[in-house]
């Protein structure tokens, strides 16, 4: 019997979301929860039935949840949704893409969705609420904090450890045994290969600070 999931976040991210949705067998998608002017319209051909602040009549349709909200910049939105809905008694599962491996020695947290084609080794630990977007690599004993967000394409070598929130992007590639602090910025393309500082920005091959995130 396949188990009902709201999901919470209607933009360009949501589309992916439901591609990794639709390609597992035990998930159907109840509905999507999006901006209140959004609410009468679709995605993908799923209905927006409400928005979050309508929580208390969602969690009524079913009690299990995904962030479809995407993470660029800054992971406040995803991180205070994810309050939202755990205050509210809503379940957030992993989800793992039919195309993606996870090794059965890693650990992924409740509420992180791991896309198309990722991979995820022996040893890895990956947090609550992340995104491991698609075709990104996460290496053997590699921790990852929550509410970070592995964009797509990029690696994260060997014994690697990243904080709480940070944005990995496009391409980029960590180098192993460093140490990237939380709330961090690393630009697509990077090639991080000295430990980063919390609340830094950083660009280029190799990647330097570019400024201190606010």
């Amino acid at each position: 019997m396949s188990n009902s999931i709201l999901l919470f976040g209607a933009g360009g991210h949501c589309r992916s979301c439901i591609a990794v949705v639709e390609s597992c067998p035990d998930w159907k998608i109840a509905g999507i929860a999006g901006l209140p002017a959004e609410v009468g319209g679709s995605v993908l051909g799923y209905d927006i039935i409400g928005s979050d602040d309508d929580l208390d009549r969602m969690r009524g349709i079913c009690d299990q949840a995904l962030i479809t909200v995407g993470q660029l910049q800054s992971a406040a939105v995803r991180c205070r949704l994810s309050e939202r809905l755990r205050a509210a008694g809503f379940l957030l599962p992993s989800l793992v893409a039919s195309t993606a491996f996870v090794s059965e020695h890693a650990v992924v947290g409740p509420g992180t969705i791991v896309m198309h084609h990722a991979f995820v080794n022996a040893g890895a630990r990956v947090g609550e609420n992340c995104i491991i977007n698609t075709r990104a690599v996460i290496e053997h004993d590699a921790n990852i904090g929550d509410s970070t967000h592995v964009s797509t394409g990029a690696i994260v070598n060997g014994g690697v450890t990243i904080g709480e929130r940070t944005l990995v992007g496009s391409s980029a590639v960590v180098i192993q045994e460093r140490q990237v602090g939380s709330d961090v910025v690393v630009a697509a393309g990077a090639v991080v290969t000295t430990s980063i500082s919390d609340g830094m920005r950083v660009a280029g091959v190799p990647a330097v600070p570019i400024r201190r995130r606010s």
